[in-house]
């Protein structure tokens, strides 16, 4: 399934949905048609755990193309908000989880020429969470280099406690795109949560693809545009550590629950890596792109002091 929170409008509450056909059915009211008790929220659906999922791919195969009144609408009259609007606690971020971009970070901000031992671990908090088309902030007060980073956001589904790699993907509920803003003027004697933690520094979705649709998560193309020129361009063929690792050793120490998000790491093309360096401006328009999910844009806007406009005028 293509899960999606969604408005019907500006002043309507937030619903869970999936995606169909061109048409976002309301999973609760088609629930309630049926006889079957399914959550309006996303977080309360990872809830009911694998079941829930099998049961309610199901259910929209018997109703498809037959839709009760008032359970479907089309995607172009919804807004689409963020998957999980807000996360109970911190997506797990994982830095230098890409070969190149491992090079790439050693010759433009200061990190190690070797590659990792063991995943490389920071967070975001939950007020970072953005949606689709919603506006990055650039506060100029605060940053003059505020870079992008495309990823594949990974979204638990069951409890994970010290799993073994063998049995990570059990814990998993489905998968989406994130894109890891970082502001690199803002690192503070190597730690990034300043950097990238601030407000609106987490586009995340549209969707979540669950897991059933896409067995192989290390074989997905991904990508992100500036203004729509192709920054970055891989594959998660190329993760340094795959994600069974990455479930297997944050779990070892903190326990992984429904709902939790990792975002996996990103390829190299980062702007801090380019020669010369760009970053995004107020009137910029950024597009990260995972094979199987989809695409989020989102605008950057100015906050602050009087922006500075177009992509990489000059600091």
């Amino acid at each position: 399934m293509k899960l999606v929170t969604y408005r019907c409008n500006v002043v309507a509450a937030a619903r869970l949905g999936a995606i169909v056909n061109g048409l976002v059915v309301d999973l609760n009211a088609l629930g309630q048609h049926a006889g079957h008790a399914i959550p309006d929220n996303m977080l309360d659906f990872i809830d009911l755990g694998p079941h829930a999922v099998k049961a309610t791919t199901e259910l929209l195969k018997y109703y498809a193309d037959k839709w009760p009144s008032s359970c479907a609408i089309p995607l172009s009259n919804v807004k689409l908000l963020a998957p999980i609007p807000r996360p109970r606690k911190n997506i797990f971020g994982i830095g230098l989880n890409y070969v190149e971009h491992v090079e790439e970070s050693s010759r433009s901000l200061d990190t190690a020429k070797d590659l990792p031992k063991q995943p490389v671990i920071f967070s975001k908090p939950p007020t970072t969470v953005i949606g689709p088309g919603d506006a990055i902030e650039h506060n100029e007060q605060i940053t003059r280099q505020m870079d992008w980073e495309v990823e594949l956001a990974v979204i638990i589904g069951q409890r994970a406690k010290g799993v073994t790699g063998e049995d990570a993907l059990a814990h998993v509920f489905g998968y989406s795109v994130i894109n890891d803003i970082s502001a690199r003027d803002n690192r503070r004697a190597g730690q990034w949560i300043y950097s990238k933690g601030q407000d609106t520094y987490a586009p995340f979705g549209p969707v979540i693809v669950t897991a059933d649709e896409i067995p192989d998560p290390h074989n997905l193309n991904l990508g992100l545009k500036v203004n729509g020129v192709t920054k970055q361009q891989s594959n998660t063929r190329h993760l340094l550590f795959n994600i069974p690792t990455l479930i297997a050793d944050i779990s070892a120490g903190i326990t992984l629950e429904p709902g939790d998000i990792i975002a996996s790491g990103t390829p190299a093309g980062v702007g801090a890596g380019r020669t010369p360096q760009e970053w995004m401006w107020p009137g910029d328009v950024v597009e990260a792109y995972v094979e199987k999910i989809g695409e989020l844009r989102n605008p950057i806007v100015a906050v602050g002091d009087e922006p500075r406009t177009g992509r990489n005028a000059q600091a």
